[in-house]
């Protein structure tokens, strides 16, 4: 096998050194902050296994460039509010931290959540359920 020039390990601890990173208590405490946008990007069958933040927006990894883009056909409005603290997360931090580095350059600031969703639940952060499909 072929060996990699830049590691993905490396490309998320390259991401952590430039990027705002957001402890879990820390984003627990801001959860009533009403300029507060939480970012869930793991695949929709993760949120459905283990529940998401509450009041979080699901913005699939493979689509965030194009959701945060004004100029992109698949721009979302709710990446144009101003003024508001938008705050990426996954499982584990991996692509939240890779997402954010990404967006940074296009000019998007944002943070991440440092541990990603596998800290939550255990720090107390509060969990929603999908509605089971009938």
């Amino acid at each position: 096998m072929t060996k990699l020039k830049t590691p993905a390990a490396q490309m998320v601890a390259d991401a952590r050194a430039r990027i705002e990173e957001i402890e879990t208590a820390d984003l627990i405490a801001m959860l009533d902050d009403p300029n507060l946008v939480v970012v869930d990007i793991r695949d929709v069958r993760e949120r459905q296994r283990s529940g998401y933040i509450p009041g979080s927006f699901h913005a699939p990894r493979g689509m965030i460039e194009f959701w945060v883009d004004p100029d992109s056909p698949y721009f979302k409005d709710i990446f144009g509010q101003q003024d508001k603290k938008f705050v990426f997360h996954c499982a584990s931090g991996w692509r939240s931290a890779l997402t954010t580095a990404t967006l940074q350059d296009m000019g998007f600031e944002a943070a991440h959540l440092k541990e990603g969703f596998s800290t939550w639940e255990k720090q107390g952060g509060p969990v929603e359920y999908p509605e089971p499909k009938s």
